[in-house]
């Protein structure tokens, strides 16, 4: 499709006031019709993108990266370190359940569709985060203290963590392949550099954000610059930025947690840079390769959906016989742990991006395309189910 600019040569500032303007509304529009607004963004992406209108033609790519960066910086942000400390062992037999179950399956379907075992591998830990799309829906309700729900939150720190250290391990294999010690030396490297990086990140906040009193602008600017030399320096030393800004954010949270500063990282991060990235990510979609969706294609989608869902409830239920938790609570554990959103996207991302010398991707097209369905779809389902397992849980 030709470029919207070929027919009418569009200013950057004006291609910048329509995106905002797809930004203010369109979600709203989603959310009225019960669909996630995040879903309305990636089809906005396909419509700016080179797959449609070809309006963005390149701007706004430092909008796109700073906002996949804040996805997983204020994923660490919503985790609850104290609680995750409170409940931790119960936390670790949900986490590690709703992260090896969704990896095998991710895994045993990937190899089964004839893709590499490094391939098959980071297919699975796609499957094996989660993201806590629907905490809202539970707040509204004011069921987010049980401990059903603490429990899930707390496990999120193991998938999201442990997802991310098998992307480093996927995306180092497939540049230098398999280097023993290039690849001791890199886990070496993360081992010393993530603890490095919490302890200090930490330590740089509690020093200076109390000294800056009241000044909120400047608290909020020392926040970003903690994001982005977390993600540097987890650059420099061959760790995927996304793992440096995850663990910075798990660092400052409980320091900026319900403060104005934390209100105004939201505010910039959720209207300008998070939306710009979901766009990114929509403007990759091919709709071509949607309409071919046939054979095996078809099959590959249908088995990862299905077997992401089915997994995760597996995991719910297991980890809720062993702690003794209620009907209601084991379906809002898997509802909770069923989008896959944030982390998956970005990680997704980061693969599609990751090319060996021969120039291929770590994930091919189909697998990527395959994501965004499974995002739409969970995202959907998820927020759902919620809904109608919290109501369950009020009343009783």
């Amino acid at each position: 499709m030709n470029s919207l600019e070929s027919y009418l040569p569009l200013d950057p500032l004006l291609v910048f006031a329509i995106v905002m303007f797809f930004i203010l509304v369109i979600p709203k529009l989603f959310e009225k019709i019960h669909l996630p607004g995040l879903v309305g963004l990636l089809l906005c992406g396909l419509l700016l993108g080179p797959n449609g209108l070809n309006l963005n033609n390149g701007h706004g790519q430092l909008f796109s990266d700073v906002g996949k960066l804040m996805v997983m910086f204020f994923a660490g942000l919503e985790i609850d370190y104290e609680d995750f400390v409170l409940n931790k062992y119960k936390s670790l037999i949900f986490g590690m359940a709703t992260f090896l179950l969704p990896l095998g399956a991710g895994m045993i379907i990937g190899l089964s569709f004839g893709y590499s075992f490094n391939t098959s591998l980071l297919i699975g830990s796609l499957l094996a985060s989660h993201t806590l799309l629907a905490m809202p829906i539970l707040i509204r309700y004011g069921i987010v203290n049980i401990e059903a729900v603490n429990v899930t939150v707390g496990a999120t720190i193991f998938t999201d963590i442990a997802a991310l250290i098998v992307l480093t391990a996927c995306v180092s294999l497939h540049t230098v392949g398999f280097a023993p010690k290039i690849l001791a030396v890199r886990l070496i490297g993360a081992l010393i550099y993530l603890p490095a990086l919490l302890f200090v990140a930490r330590k740089v906040a509690k020093f200076f954000i109390p000294r800056m009193h009241n000044n909120e602008d400047s608290k909020t600017i020392l926040i970003l610059v903690i994001m982005v030399v977390a993600a540097v320096g987890a650059e420099m030393i061959h760790l995927e930025g996304i793992v440096g800004a995850f663990i910075g954010g798990l660092a400052v949270g409980e320091i900026i947690r319900g403060s104005k500063t934390k209100a105004k990282l939201e505010t910039l991060g959720n209207t300008l840079f998070i939306p710009a990235f979901f766009i990114a990510v929509g403007a990759l979609i091919k709709p071509m390769s949607f309409l071919k969706l046939r054979g095996s294609n078809l099959w590959f989608v249908i088995f990862i959906v299905g077997g992401l869902i089915s997994t995760k409830f597996l995991a719910s239920f297991i980890a809720s016989k062993i702690l003794r938790y209620k009907k209601t609570e084991m379906l809002t554990m898997w509802s909770l742990s069923v989008p896959q959103v944030a982390a998956t996207l970005a990680a997704a991302l980061v693969a599609f991006e990751t090319k060996n010398a021969d120039g291929v991707s770590l994930i091919s097209e189909s697998v990527f395309d395959t994501i965004i369905i499974l995002v739409a779809v969970t995202s959907i389902l998820g927020l759902t189910l919620t809904e109608r397992f919290a109501k369950r849980i009020r009343i009783s």
